[in-house]
């Protein structure tokens, strides 16, 4: 619990009390003191270890041990009782930023109105403008905070997120007055999807931080503005939260914000056996209290006698016992991808052409690119009948003379159909210089039976590759029922590599499967299935999960080399 979530608990004391018509001073206090705690710089939790949470304006006994029941336990019984004597939802509505207490206990009244989904549904049928006191402009503005509120209480894509993040630092970062910026949170460790985004600023003037922050021309509205945290809501209607810290306590509270939580529990407990203490302001001796550092990270995990961790690691996962040891794994990186193995054009369901694609990929420094566009058992895609994959083959060979020794190879995503077997012969299959094979249909057939369906394609000799594992799309679509400890092990024992799909609302393998089937021998491959040039930007999503699944340039077909991938792909039809 931090300044906010105590700031917002005394805010929302205050409403239900003004609700039951408590004394008007009484319900001041509580807002007074939220207010003080807001805008805070020092961290609540810190005032209430020192005993110094009276010293707070505002705070008296009773509200300072209210705050530390909270902090303590993440509760309150007080509040808890509070919401349960106002009229069933109408605490609810509260949650909702600028309605306010009366609003709320009229919209109830008047409407029946017990949850934010029925307020939404009102305000869109413009029945809360039509009640005394709301204007049509009221009743936009209510729509417009359920909105924010849904968006800071969904997960985010990272490929949504990162973005975002991104072009805050770029903006911020030639300001005379920052000295350093980093995205923090799950977007640093590179989860698939994100809670809040997350910015941290090291400078020594963090009001003209704050100012240059909310004169960004991609501010639509600042939310909130304070001297060390504020936050801005984007064009594209991001929430994103910057905070200001003191260069000196930059690398600890880059530690401590990036989290995650248990690895930084682990961290404390370490911190603890050594007769330490560790916060977001730095470590520290606890028997003479002196700043042992704080400055950076490593400066931090040195004085605790680990390695520094790469962010996508720590998740309590082994990774502290690695670092300890000295036996973290040299992480694959974006610039040891050599190609990409799944590529889209025009000829299916592509937007640019084969030139196009291939243009793209050789400005990304790569050696090669598989062209692998769809066969012919998935005509919504336009689907390559025979005549027309030889009619490519013809062109890519062009292309190859024009290229060399950049080398395009001519694949194919093959369709594995219901019963396992896939969309062309075997002679057919054989032509390709690449076979990589996915399920896109029958999703909903048993585990056993989509498992030995897969299972029966990857034991054609000719594939190489099995695509987008799970079948699933994040927030969308839950993937398919499937034993992918026993694919994986397929996989791993006909060399057939398993798909790390790098496609932001895919991310399919995930960092866990990812890091089990390195474990089970299993080789890994990292693709985009990019349907346009600029996709091809999505590999580093694709080497986050794979980073975050621990994986090494060793485990990944893709960072080999031209001359070693041909070794790998079937010798003898490559040599054909």
């Amino acid at each position: 619990m931090g300044n906010r979530d105590v700031a917002d608990l005394l805010e929302n004391i205050a409403n239900l009390l003004e609700i039951r018509g408590e004394n008007p001073y009484r319900v001041r206090a509580y807002r007074e003191a939220g207010r003080h705690i807001a805008n805070m710089a020092e961290d609540i939790n810190k005032v209430a270890e020192a005993g110094r949470l009276q010293d707070i304006p505002g705070v008296g006994e009773s509200i300072a041990n209210k705050i530390r029941e909270f902090l303590t336990t993440g509760r309150l019984a007080y509040y808890e009782d509070l919401k349960r004597q106002v009229a069933p939802g109408v605490s609810q509505l509260l949650e909702v930023p600028g309605l306010g207490p009366r609003k709320a206990q009229e919209i109830n009244r008047a409407l029946g109105i017990t949850s934010i989904a029925e307020l939404e549904k009102a305000a869109r049928e413009h029945k809360l403008s039509k009640l005394p006191g709301i204007r049509e402009k009221t009743e936009q503005k209510i729509l417009r905070e359920i909105e924010r509120l849904q968006q800071r209480t969904r997960r985010i894509l990272l490929g949504v997120a990162l973005p975002a993040a991104e072009e805050v630092v770029n903006l911020l970062k030639v300001h005379p007055q920052v000295q350093r910026i980093d995205p923090a949170g799950s977007i640093r460790r590179m989860k698939e999807t994100i809670g809040d985004i997350d910015v941290l600023v090291a400078s020594t003037k963090p009001v003209e931080v704050m100012d240059a922050l909310c004169s960004l021309r991609i501010v639509k509205e600042v939310l909130a503005k304070g001297t060390t945290k504020s936050s801005i809501l984007t064009r594209a209607n991001l929430q994103i939260d910057v905070r200001v810290i003191h260069p000196d306590e930059y690398g600890s509270a880059l530690q401590y914000f990036t989290g995650s939580k248990d690895h930084n529990i682990a961290l404390r407990d370490i911190a603890i056996r050594k007769g330490l203490k560790l916060n977001e302001y730095g470590i520290f001796d606890v028997k003479t209290g002196r700043r042992l550092g704080g400055e950076t990270e490593e400066q931090v995990y040195h004085i605790l006698g680990l390695r520094w961790m790469p962010p996508e690691l720590r998740e309590n996962r082994g990774e502290i016992e690695a670092a300890a040891k000295g036996k973290l794994p040299k992480l694959i990186e974006i610039g040891d991808i050599r190609g990409d193995l799944h590529v889209h054009t025009d000829w299916s369901d592509g937007t640019d052409s084969l030139d196009d694609m291939v243009e793209a990929a050789l400005e990304r420094g790569y050696e090669y690119v598989a062209i692998t566009d769809h066969s012919i058992g998935l005509g919504v895609a336009r689907g390559l009948s025979v005549e027309r994959i030889r009619e490519q083959r013809r062109i890519v060979d062009q292309l190859n003379r024009k290229y060399a020794p950049f080398m395009i190879l001519h694949g194919i995503e093959v369709n594995i159909r219901g019963d396992g077997t896939l969309d062309y012969d075997d002679e057919v299959l054989a032509e390709f210089d690449i076979v990589t094979a996915s399920i896109h249909s029958g999703f909903g057939q048993p585990r056993e039976k989509i498992t030995a369906r897969i299972i029966r394609a990857m034991q054609n000799p000719n594939v190489d590759a099995f695509n987008h594992p799970r079948g699933r799309l994040i927030g969308k679509r839950e993937g398919y029922a499937v034993d992918l400890e026993a694919v994986i092990r397929e996989g791993a024992k006909r060399g057939v590599a398993i798909e790390i799909n790098s496609q932001p609302d895919r991310m399919d393998l995930d960092d866990v499967w990812a890091r089990r089937a390195k474990e089970l021998g299993a080789t890994l491959v990292i693709d985009t299935d990019s349907h346009s040039k600029g996709q091809l930007d999505f590999i580093r999503y694709g080497v986050a999960v794979a980073r975050r699944g621990w994986l090494e340039r060793s485990d990944v077909l893709n960072a080999l080399s031209l001359k070693d991938l041909l070794k790998r792909l079937h010798p003898a039809r490559m040599a054909a």
